[in-house]
């Protein structure tokens, strides 16, 4: 199967045999994995992009397990709302946002990176997902 998707992320972890297993989320959260390193590694440099994927499925007991079998490039454009990315819109948003998000205008002294991005990132987070999702509030 193929399809064409939004790569929400990419983790790699180690089975309990020492082998690297990779699971691709999408936008709409569904899984694919591989234990291929190369598919692995080309589907981390499509993190939030997107990537055109080829999949197939094998029901192993009571599960249904996805297979990551290719990545390449998307063979459509990315969805165009103005001409930028959601990731890209929502970051520009959390960095007007961030006095309030630190709780001063101007604070007495400079807030450490790490905190700053804290407080950012989850705000950035729910942005990027509000406008990939049209701003729905039935959730």
């Amino acid at each position: 199967m193929e399809d064409d998707v939004f790569v929400e992320s990419v983790e790699e972890t180690q089975t309990r045999n020492g082998n690297a297993r990779f699971v691709l989320r999408d936008g709409d959260g569904r899984e694919f994995t591989t234990f291929r390193p190369a598919i692995g590694h080309e589907a981390e440099r499509y993190e939030g992009r997107r990537a055109h994927i080829e999949f197939h499925e094998e029901d192993r007991g009571t599960f249904r397990n996805v297979y990551l079998d290719s990545i390449k490039p998307a063979s459509e454009p990315e969805p165009s709302d103005g001409g930028t990315d959601p990731d890209e819109t929502a970051w520009n948003t959390a960095v007007e946002a961030a006095p309030w998000l630190v709780g001063s205008r101007e604070p007495s002294k400079a807030v450490d990176p790490d905190e700053l991005f804290e407080r950012l990132e989850p705000f950035k987070r729910r942005v990027a997902d509000d406008i990939r999702h049209g701003g729905d509030e039935a959730d």
